[in-house]
């Protein structure tokens, strides 16, 4: 059984009337990447600045590997490494001078400090820029080094704040591909905070969706889309020629088929489980051809919609029951 790492019960932040935090309960266990979603002002910021104990909940508590991060935040800081969205370094050092003065502030001195910049930058790909001003960095390379900068004390947990926000596309493929091998070869449990769905899709084991301070949903990408499908139905979108209305009424006469709408000439169905074997079967046999059949409401982007909407209706209900109170 995997050991819980990071622990948050009933975890509250409220600046006066406004919760930024509502009673955050999560875990996260040892070696997992665990992506915290939601859009700015969601709660997620707060909840990464009580977990390193650089503010103070307003109730419940918060714990990384037992250590209670309101009570015992120096302790905390020793086990975990965190990258803000905006690193700061020296612009008018190189790489590696930046790393070794946070090395030697972190107590590191002599030959094995030297050493272990060296093995770090060599494993961010950055021996041939360690020594060009970090000035002239780019953003991907600048959070190469910061990842270096955490890793030089050789943190337990990693704690990544927007780590891929204003990353060119091959940056991002090499952050993310770093990302899940500190947590696959090291056993580095990570907390990634973000808003950038797709780059968080491909490398964490689970995401929490939050909204308004609270968190929605939680789990495995697949188990969300599975949750959306049994609320919602199963949905998927039909190319075919030709399309348009002729291609909408023979769909609808699908058993199992509850609804079907065109988005120009591409039919989006919705159904009870899962027709498309029998939509494509019918498809062929009336004279019709297939161009593609893809199924909708599997991807993060589309879970995280649905949660989204559905926190706004609660939110929404919630608001009416107490006017009428």
């Amino acid at each position: 059984m995997a050991r819980t790492i990071i622990e948050m019960n009933a975890l509250s932040k409220s600046y006066g009337d406004v919760a930024a935090v509502d009673a955050l309960n999560l875990r996260v266990e040892e070696g997992e990447v665990f992506g915290l979603l939601g859009p700015n002002g969601a709660g997620k910021t707060t909840t990464t600045l009580m977990l390193l104990g650089l503010t103070e909940p307003t109730a419940g508590k918060a714990a990384i590997e037992g250590i209670d991060c309101t009570r015992d935040p120096l302790r905390v800081k020793r086990v975990v490494g965190y990258l803000p969205d905006n690193m700061g370094f020296y612009q008018d050092m190189t790489g590696r001078e930046n790393l070794r003065m946070i090395g030697r502030m972190n107590g590191l001195r002599g030959e094995f400090l030297e050493a272990r910049i060296e093995e770090l930058l060599k494993r961010m790909g950055m021996i041939e820029a360690a020594d060009r001003r970090a000035g002239t960095y780019s953003k991907g390379m600048k959070q190469r080094l910061g990842i270096a900068d955490i890793l030089l004390k050789d943190p337990d947990v990693l704690i990544l704040d927007e780590p891929t926000n204003g990353v060119d596309p091959e940056g991002i493929r090499e952050l993310t591909h770093l990302i899940r091998e500190l947590a696959d070869k090291d056993g580095r449990t990570i907390l990634i905070s973000s808003h950038q769905l797709h780059q968080i899709q491909q490398i964490c084991d689970r995401v929490g969706i939050f909204v308004r301070g609270k968190l929605v949903a939680c789990g495995r990408i697949e188990e969300l889309a599975e949750q959306i499908e049994r609320e919602n139905g199963y949905c998927f979108a039909v190319g075919a020629q030709p399309g348009g209305e002729k291609l909408k009424k023979e769909i609808e006469d699908v058993e199992g088929v509850e609804g079907v709408e065109l988005e120009g000439e591409i039919a989006v169905v919705r159904a009870k489980e899962d027709v498309r074997a029998a939509v494509a079967k019918r498809l062929v046999k009336a004279g019709f051809s297939l161009t593609f059949l893809q199924k909708r409401g599997g991807d993060l982007d589309d879970i995280y919609a649905r949660y989204f909407e559905k926190a706004g209706e609660n939110d929404a209900v919630r608001r009416k029951s107490e006017r009428r109170a």
